[in-house]
């Protein structure tokens, strides 16, 4: 729940609480927040050069760089990234300014993989053969990429040991995406291994992120900072496009698929993360629309059965919103006891 200055305001007409009161509980309320990432022109501009900066080490790396050879791109990275680390250090502890701080530590991190494709570059070690420039690390499946994947995920866990900082689950997230992709090869050959394989193995280690995501999520409080989205947000990546894409079934399966993203729908409410609403919906459009064009493609009710549940689902959406604190209340209480200690916590 958000409180604007408005509902103070309100409060004071109401004659709850006196105009004195709401200034100071206001004020004081300012600067406990003033640290928490908010959309405003600073913490803009902020996150869009820390995002500018990894760009330009990440996606945007020009082929001149492989000019520098492996130790170069080596022992470069890594003054790079000393330099954003000391700066955060002092951002972060001496100046309390922990937003452009903790997103320094985060462009440390992202650097990871850039330094470590440096050193197997120089020493001529890979897992499985030299999977090309440092470019095609975001753009091929191999599983030569995989050390620098898991570079990453370790560099992210020690800066978060030290920093409390949200954003440093990004990198974390994106790596563990990417690894769900490499590790097929890496487990079964570069040749031993179909489409179907890859789609098995991006499905359970989605599921598994999220399961991670959902452990953190238990464990951290939403007030100090959102740890658990990004895992959330590439595990449902790779477990949604995994099941999405699994190829042909019969129609049973595709039932199962319909109601597997009708339980990411109401996982939403019961963890209270819109990614989940996300995914399901698009899932369960997916399956309607093969109903539309495979099974009932000559039904002439089908278009209006399907508005009337649109329109059917949208009226739920106003209950919803009107009683949506009673819903998840009532939800709740329909799990057992030893269930209900497990959902998060806002």
């Amino acid at each position: 729940m958000k409180i604007y200055q408005e509902d103070l305001d309100w409060a004071v007409s109401q004659g709850l609480i006196t105009a004195e009161q709401a200034n100071t509980l206001w004020n004081a309320l300012s600067t406990r927040h003033s640290q928490r990432p908010q959309f405003n022109f600073v913490n803009v501009t902020f996150y869009l050069g820390a995002l500018i900066v990894i760009s330009a080490m990440t996606w945007f790396m020009t082929l001149a760089w492989e000019s520098f050879g492996g130790s170069g791109i080596f022992f470069l990275t890594s003054i790079y990234a000393l330099c954003f680390v000391l700066t955060g250090s002092n951002l972060w502890w001496r100046q309390e300014m922990k937003i452009p701080g903790g997103l320094l530590f985060t462009i440390a991190v992202s650097l990871t993989p850039l330094a470590i494709y440096g050193l197997q570059r120089a020493t001529g070690f890979w897992t499985q053969g030299n999977p090309g420039t440092y470019r095609d690390f975001y753009i091929w499946i191999k599983g030569s990429w995989f050390l620098m994947e898991l570079g990453t995920i370790i560099a992210g866990l020690v800066a978060l040991k030290f920093v409390r900082f949200p954003f440093l689950t990004a990198p974390i997230a994106f790596s563990l995406y990417f690894m769900s992709m490499d590790i097929t090869p890496l487990l079964f050959g570069e040749k031993t291994y179909n489409w179907q394989l890859r789609l098995l193995v991006s499905l359970w280690f989605g599921l598994g992120c999220i399961v991670v995501a959902y452990l953190v999520d238990i464990r951290t409080r939403r007030r100090d900072g959102d740890f658990a989205f990004w895992l959330y947000l590439f595990g449902l990546l790779a477990f949604w496009f995994g099941l999405t894409l699994m190829g042909d079934s019969n129609e049973f399966q595709k039932f199962l698929y319909c109601l597997i993203n009708l339980g990411l729908i109401l996982l939403s409410v019961l963890l209270k993360r819109k990614v989940f609403i996300v995914f399901g919906s698009l899932g369960v459009f997916g399956y309607l629309g093969h109903l539309a064009y495979s099974i009932f493609q000559n039904a002439i009710l089908f278009p209006f059965a399907l508005t009337f549940l649109g329109i059917f689902i949208i009226y739920l959406g106003t209950l919803y919103q009107r009683n949506s604190r009673n819903i998840e209340l009532f939800l709740e209480r329909l799990l057992p006891d030893t269930v209900r200690g497990f959902l998060p916590r806002e």
